[in-house]
């Protein structure tokens, strides 16, 4: 059965404006190619032609002449009127009907759709962006990059390292322009392989939610027990834990401190309870009792020696509802930032505990957003003080 798809060409402004819009949906490339009857091939080289980025919407000057009022000129003008007499009918002054006239071809060969083609066309004005015309600000912004810093992270840390230099300053959108738009030229196209997530265009976030099923923990206290204090994240002391898997059934579990959002990476010789407990009490151990006060977790089974690890750190364990991770918001963000360290498919137990340690000391030197780009290492060492 021959097929019904169009052939690559260009798109009407109605299509390319439908494509932008539903890849700005979270539409896939197949759902798209189908509403617009092309191969999903032809819509991948058209978004990934600006890496996912929808261009801007071009608007027209109210001052400049209208299809419409073209329209008029070329009815005009075979009318035999002349430029005066157009001009006053359209309520324009004469010298601007004249050079619309002279700049296409004349009384003779004017024709309004190739006049407003060639304004659209001329009404282009390359703009050099900012990173492009600042080196050292340029300079600044691939180095932290480099660092596996996120744009976000490097937009809000210019603005507390040059408060009063708005030259120093760039938003989080232009640094992901300069990225993925490569026509701008700016920044080099390896520094994408520094972002948390790694993909060749940017794609419009989508909800997916997925049931999990969870082991019954048994002599839980659960997190609605937790005290009021730790929910307003004035005390700090109160940590939030989970496990970060890889491949090979490995595992490591990770701890986020709920004031400071600081991050310990605890390397486990297995997924089962003993060797949880046993790495994290050990963990925790290390620091000031007043910095261990509870710990809240996600209701996996590596967890049933919960009573044990509380007399062991000396600490209080809750216990998240079931299928409520956004409980413990701070960790499952956390272990968000770390998949740019361990991704899903990298054997974990081949880390080293000193490596992992190095990964969450490179974490804990990245400004946080919610700490208003602050670091988590400055917080804790400010809370230590």
């Amino acid at each position: 059965m021959r097929s019904t798809m169009k052939k690559k060409g260009s798109y009407s402004a109605a299509e390319r404006a439908e494509l932008w819009g539903r890849w700005k949906a979270g539409e896939s490339l197949s759902d798209i190619a189908r509403a617009l009857e092309r191969m999903p091939g032809t819509i991948h080289t058209t978004l990934s032609e600006r890496g996912g980025i929808a261009p801007r919407t071009r608007t027209r000057s109210v001052r400049a002449l209208r299809l419409d009022e073209r329209e008029e000129i070329s009815r005009g003008l075979a009318a035999g009127c002349s430029i005066r007499e157009v001009a006053r009918q359209l309520g324009r002054a004469a010298s601007t009907v004249s050079r619309e006239v002279n700049r296409n071809g004349g009384r003779v060969k004017y024709r309004a759709g190739s006049a407003e083609k060639r304004a659209w066309k001329q009404g282009l004005r390359p703009k050099r962006c900012k990173l492009a015309q600042h080196g050292r600000l340029r300079r600044l912004v691939a180095a932290r990059l480099s660092w596996q810093w996120s744009p976000e992270q490097v937009s809000g840390w210019l603005c507390r390292e040059f408060p009063g230099d708005p030259s120093m300053r760039i938003s989080t959108e232009t640094i992901y322009r300069s990225l993925y738009v490569q026509a701008r030229g700016v920044l080099k196209k390896e520094l994408l392989s520094h972002l948390r997530r790694r993909r060749v265009m940017r794609k419009a976030r989508t909800q997916a939610g997925r049931a999990r099923t969870t082991a019954p923990i048994q002599g839980e206290t659960s997190i609605r027990e937790r005290p009021k204090e730790v929910d307003s994240r004035t005390v700090p002391g109160h940590w939030e834990g989970d496990l970060l898997s890889g491949g090979n059934n490995s595992h490591v579990a990770t701890l986020v401190e709920r004031v400071s959002r600081l991050t310990l990476v605890v390397r486990l010789k297995g997924k089962d309870a003993e060797s949880v407990r046993t790495a994290i009490v050990r963990h925790l151990k290390r620091l000031p009792d007043e910095l261990t006060q509870s710990l809240t977790w996600d209701r996996g089974s590596e967890l049933a020696q919960h009573q044990q690890l509380a007399l062991d750190a000396n600490l209080d364990v809750f216990f998240c509802d079931p299928r409520s991770p956004w409980q413990r918001g701070s960790n499952e963000n956390t272990n968000g930032l770390l998949r740019q360290y361990l991704p899903k498919k990298a054997d974990l137990s081949k880390v080293t505990q000193a490596e992992l340690s190095q990964i969450a000391r490179r974490l804990n030197q990245r400004p946080r957003k919610t700490l208003d780009f602050d670091t988590p290492a400055n917080v804790f060492n400010q809370m230590l003080r």
